[in-house]
């Protein structure tokens, strides 16, 4: 029987947490041995009392505790190195925030198991209702149907990741499976494989261009990156760390510029120590202290953790 570990991760969101694993509980795990591990991030909340001895009805349930905010990559990778330890064949991360459909497990596992080149695989994703950017641009019968990601596409002439789709409304337009550069961090299946063959998430980074990163590392190494429209998820989208904002400024920066300058091509990598100048002269506030750091090598929290 094939294992599957659902990773959540949890930072300060213990109810949000909760209401997340409601839906788990509902999710068909015919034919899987399926387990869901919750990985709190270092929490002050009442997370710990909430969810420590957690129980689902479908499928097994282990609850670890960092003792430390360890950002989304380190959270995760503490997941993901207890489901490959104990044997999974698949790791599912997976937001808290999400609202998913009753097959979203089967249906991915299976889309893997049909390809074994398939490394890393994501989902169609869609705006939960009321979580729309331009909330009064849609009609009422269109709420439910705008697109947040159908794949991830990198913009190699600017080193910027776009999701295909963004606020358009569902048409059928991106209905058939195929390759992307990026799977999506919100629901991301990675095959046991390939953690053996090139490790885990990058965990210097913190937050953001971690999933870029690993979505090119597993290509690299030979493997799929699959985007599949044949299950989906619906996701309430926070707009509280959008762009302009100083958390979005110093993480976007500092782990863009390691990116590009790993991965980019010369005339892109001329490009970006350039703009990394513009920036360190006329930038915003913590776009200055982004390139900075990453000049210094300092990663994880970096500066902000000293804000």
């Amino acid at each position: 029987m094939v294992k599957v570990s659902l990773i959540i991760l949890s930072w300060n969101a213990g109810k949000m947490t909760q209401e997340e694993l409601q839906n788990v509980a509902l999710l068909d795990t015919n034919g899987l041995d399926a387990e869901c591990v919750v990985v709190d991030n270092g929490s002050t909340d009442d997370t710990q009392d909430m969810l420590s001895n957690y129980k689902l009805p479908n499928m097994g349930y282990k609850f670890i505790e960092t003792n430390l905010n360890l950002g989304y990559a380190g959270g995760n990778n503490v997941g993901l190195k207890y489901a490959f330890n104990g044997g999974s064949d698949y790791a599912i991360l997976l937001n808290n925030d999400v609202i998913l459909p009753k097959d979203i497990l089967t249906k991915l596992v299976g889309i893997a198991e049909k390809d074994q080149r398939i490394g890393l695989l994501a989902p169609k994703m869609y705006f939960a209702e009321g979580y729309e950017f331009h909330k009064d641009r849609y009609k009422k019968e269109d709420l439910g149907k705008v697109i947040w990601y159908a794949g991830g596409f990198i913009d190699w002439d600017n080193v910027y990741l776009n999701h295909r789709g963004v606020d358009e409304v569902d048409r059928g337009q991106y209905d058939k499976k195929e390759v992307v550069d990026a799977a999506n961090g919100a629901c991301l299946l990675i095959k046991n494989k390939v953690i053996r063959n090139i490790g885990f998430l990058r965990d210097k980074y913190f937050m953001y261009w971690e999933d870029a990163d690993y979505s090119l590392r597993a290509k690299i190494a030979g493997w799929k990156v699959v985007y599949t429209p044949k299950t989906c998820l619906w996701h309430k989208v926070s707009a509280s760390s959008g762009i302009g904002s100083n958390l979005n400024d110093y993480f976007l920066t500092r782990n863009r510029l390691d990116f590009g300058l790993k991965y980019a091509s010369l005339k892109i990598k001329m490009f970006l120590i350039k703009e990394s100048l513009r920036f360190l002269i006329a930038g915003r506030t913590w776009q200055k202290i982004g390139v900075r750091d990453y000049y210094l090598g300092r990663w994880g929290k970096g500066s902000w953790g000293k804000k």
